[in-house]
C-alpha cells in the first residue's frame, strides 16, 4: 500500500496525441499509480500527421483522422490512468523545405494567444510540476517548437496576477522539466547492448543517418519506470495509426531496454525550489516535510 502524496499533480505539455505515449508515458503511469494527479495538455488534434501504420493507410482512415486521433487519445489516456485536455489548436503538418505553414495553424499563432488556455489550465489543475520540450521541440516539427515557446510563456505568466487576468485565479508551478527522450545516447546504448547480446537491432541504419544537432542538455533527473513499460507500450499502441506493431519504437527488445535504461530522463529547467541535483523524483523538494528553498 502507498500513502496518496496529498495534493501533488503533475502537467505535462505535448503537441499531438501519441507524444504522451512515446515520451515520458512510463513517468506519467508511475506517479499515476503513486496517487498523484496527472494530466496531459495535447496543443492541436494532430489533424495533419500522416498514417504511419501501413494497416491502416487507407483513404477512409486518412479521411476521418481528426475523429479517430481523438479516440486513440482517449483509450491511450485511460490506459495510463491520467487526465488530457485538448487546447484547440489545429495541427501545423510537416511542410517541406520551401513549404509554407497553412494559415491558422498553431505553429503561426502569437505566443501570447496560444498560451492562453495553458495558462487557464495550469491556474485550473494548479501542478506543482511542468513538463514540454526543450527549444528544439527534441525534433524540428514546427508545433513541437511552439509547444515549447507557449509552455514557458504559460509557466512563468500563470502566477502573475497582471498577465492573462481572464484566465482565473494565479497559480505558480514550481518546477519546469524538458524531457530527454529518443536521445542518440538512448539509441546506441540499446543497439549496442543488443548486438553484444547477438539480439537483433533495428537501430543501426538509424544511427548511421543521424543528423547533426545541439549538445544534448544535461541529465539531471532519472525517473526510474521499467516496471511501466508495458503500460507505456500499451498506451503506444492504442495510437494505431501512427504506431505500427513489431516496427520503429515497438521493435527493440524490452528485456534489454529494462536492463540498460530502466528510466526516463529530464533536464531541470527551472526551478522556484532548492534542487539537489541529480534528481531520482520529479517532486524533489515539493513533498510534505521536504524543505522547499
Amino acid at each position: 500500500m502507498f500513502t496518496k502524496p496529498p495534493g501533488l499533480r503533475l502537467l505535462t505539455v505535448h503537441a499531438h496525441p501519441d507524444d504522451e505515449s512515446s515520451k515520458g508515458a512510463a513517468t506519467l503511469a508511475r506517479y499515476a499509480t503513486e496517487g498523484v494527479e496527472v494530466m496531459v495538455a495535447t496543443c492541436t488534434g494532430g489533424e495533419r500527421g500522416s498514417v504511419l501504420n501501413p494497416a491502416l493507410d487507407r483513404p477512409e482512415v486518412r479521411a476521418d483522422l481528426a475523429r479517430i486521433r481523438r479516440e486513440e487519445m482517449a483509450a491511450a489516456r485511460e490506459i495510463l490512468g491520467v487526465g488530457q485536455s485538448f487546447l484547440g489548436f489545429t495541427d501545423s503538418g510537416l511542410p517541406g523545405p520551401d513549404e509554407p505553414l497553412p494559415e491558422g495553424c498553431f505553429a503561426l499563432r502569437p505566443v501570447e494567444d496560444a498560451a492562453a488556455p495553458l495558462v487557464a489550465l495550469i491556474r485550473d489543475f494548479r501542478p506543482q510540476v511542468v513538463i514540454t520540450y526543450d527549444e528544439t521541440g527534441g525534433y524540428p516539427h514546427p508545433d513541437h517548437v511552439m509547444t515549447h515557446r507557449v509552455t514557458v510563456e504559460a509557466f512563468e505568466a500563470a502566477g502573475d496576477p497582471g498577465r492573462y487576468p481572464e484566465s482565473g485565479e494565479p497559480w505558480q508551478p514550481a518546477k519546469l522539466y524538458y524531457h530527454l527522450a529518443l536521445s542518440r545516447l538512448w539509441f546506441q546504448t540499446l543497439h549496442d547492448a543488443m548486438t553484444a547480446r547477438g539480439v537483433g537491432s533495428a537501430m543501426g541504419e538509424l544511427l548511421a543517418g543521424w543528423p547533426e544537432t545541439p549538445p544534448a542538455l544535461a541529465t539531471t533527473t532519472r525517473i526510474a519506470c521499467a516496471d511501466q513499460f508495458p503500460v507505456r507500450d500499451a498506451a503506444l499502441l492504442a495510437h494505431a495509426t501512427q504506431i505500427e506493431p513489431g516496427a520503429g519504437f515497438m521493435a527493440h527488445s524490452r528485456d534489454v531496454e529494462r536492463e540498460v535504461w530502466p528510466t526516463e530522463d529530464y533536464h531541470l529547467a527551472r526551478s522556484l525550489v532548492r534542487a539537489a541535483l541529480p534528481e531520482t523524483d520529479l517532486f524533489a523538494g515539493l513533498r510534505p516535510g521536504e524543505a522547499a528553498g
